[in-house]
């Protein structure tokens, strides 16, 4: 990469920036999901190597920051310690039982990042399914009545009402919404694709 980014190196990946890398980086996640849910071991092993390009690509990047770079070897660092220290029933010998594992791992979050609600730190770029679960999960592991709320906050009537009320029901029933509608959605594809030809 250093090369790539380098006087006499690749002019496209020279002029990159973290902005400009969103797309490409969103792609690969999703190119590495589709090869989880296809069971492509190949495929698996060919979009990890493209999400960890983008990891080292933003990284070097990061690196060229006069203020405040950073390099790969940080960002793993950062990595190895977060674990460490969201894992204390593993590193630090606590004793956590398993069913209290999310409620820990919440509050070292909450406590590491400052978080003033349950809810902060949802990504609002989350594909619209899998925010609303999220959104749930979180929710109701700080003790909040989300079916309440649910009702407080919907007409019922709207798509996108609807459409929320089948994602936390989904929430509820342990199935990931934004999955089986992206398998759902390969099964009409390939159903399409036949009526094609």
């Amino acid at each position: 990469m250093d090369r790539l980014r380098s006087p006499g190196g690749c002019p496209w990946d020279a002029e990159q920036t973290h902005a400009s890398l969103v797309p490409y980086l969103l792609e690969e996640v999703h190119e590495l999901a589709e090869a989880v849910d296809e069971g492509d071991r190949a495929g698996l092993r060919e979009e990890l190597g493209d999400v960890l390009l983008q990891v080292v690509f933003h990284a070097r990047i990061a690196a060229e920051d006069a203020a405040d770079p950073f390099d790969v070897d940080d960002v793993a660092r950062d990595l190895v310690a977060k674990l460490v220290h969201r894992h204390p029933h593993v590193f630090a010998g606590a004793d956590t039982p398993a069913e209290r594992l999310h409620a820990q791992w919440d509050a070292i979050k909450k406590a590491e990042k400052h978080r003033d609600s349950a809810l902060d730190g949802v990504p609002g770029a989350l594909p619209a399914l899998a925010r609303a679960q999220k959104v749930a999960a979180r929710a109701g592991r700080a003790g909040l009545d989300v079916p309440a709320a649910l009702a407080a906050a919907t007409g019922g009537a709207g798509f996108g009402d609807r459409l929320l009320a089948l994602a936390l029901e989904a929430h509820d029933e342990g199935v990931d919404a934004e999955g089986e509608l992206r398998r759902a959605t390969a099964r009409l594809e390939q159903v399409l694709r036949s009526l094609e030809g």
